[in-house]
């Protein structure tokens, strides 16, 4: 007999009632989300409705004004400097712009946070485990290889092998296909669909391109007037009588044709 997923699993993110403001702005306004170890979620939204917000709070580079924000146990707001430090150390953060350092060469970048969080690896260990993140990422011919070198696609995902390279048990994805071309978006969303097979990694991940969120997230959700439409899989939500998802499900597959 086939043993049924737990209910109560403990989410690896765990969010209720969440809100955020700058200024007179209200940007979250009551956002409840769990995810469970090994799931991914895509948010949706407009610009501006709040989800880059979402994530650097769940990361702890931005402070909620009050809700619930438990990452991996722990609530974000309420430890101290050096548990979110060592926190920070199981998510990676996927950066839009890859966040390389252009001064650096592919194998540096990739040793960086190695070597500057694991003091005690030895040389041999921090190649090793350059050379097994690149095959991860499909690019072991680059490791000697200028940013400036790469393609778009490349930078992309030599960004997300330097956050693996710190075997993450949450991965944080800033629109992961921005600005790529069609192919190179498949590629992607295939690398994001092999971390969370490889790793187990539960993934957050922020994107405009309904068709990443098809293809990679387990569930998705959209932040409307900064609060969550109720989390579903893609085709439950788009078969929802909701004119926000309508309207933003037409925009991506039929305006833009």
């Amino acid at each position: 007999m086939e043993k049924e997923e737990s209910p109560t699993e403990n989410p690896v993110i765990f969010i209720k009632d969440l809100k955020k403001s700058f200024d007179s702005k209200v940007v979250l306004n009551g956002i409840d989300l769990e995810v469970v170890r090994g799931e991914n979620i895509a948010v949706l939204g407009r610009s501006g409705s709040g989800k880059s917000v979402l994530i650097k709070i769940i990361s702890g580079l931005l402070m909620p004004d009050s809700g619930t924000v438990k990452v991996l146990g722990q609530e974000v707001n309420k430890i101290s400097k050096n548990e979110l430090q060592a926190l920070r150390l199981k998510i990676g953060f996927s950066f839009q712009s890859s966040a390389l350092y252009d001064s650096m060469s592919v194998r540096e970048n990739l040793a960086f946070p190695l070597v500057r969080n694991k003091r005690n690896l030895k040389t041999k260990e921090v190649n090793m485990a350059i050379e097994a993140v690149l095959n991860d990422v499909g690019l072991p011919q680059s490791i000697n290889q200028m940013p400036s070198e790469l393609s778009g696609g490349q930078r992309k995902r030599i960004g997300i092998a330097r956050t693996l390279i710190m075997k993450p048990e949450i991965m944080l994805y800033d629109e992961p296909t921005s600005g790529l071309d069609p192919m190179t978006c498949i590629e992607i969303n295939n690398l994001i669909i092999k971390v969370k097979q490889q790793y187990n990694a539960s993934s957050i991940i922020i994107t405009h391109d309904l068709t990443c969120a098809k293809a990679t997230a387990d569930k998705v959700t959209m932040i409307v007037e900064g609060k969550f439409l109720v989390p579903g899989t893609f085709s439950a939500i788009f078969n929802e009588e909701n004119t926000v998802a309508k309207s933003y499900y037409d925009y991506n597959f039929i305006n833009s044709k």
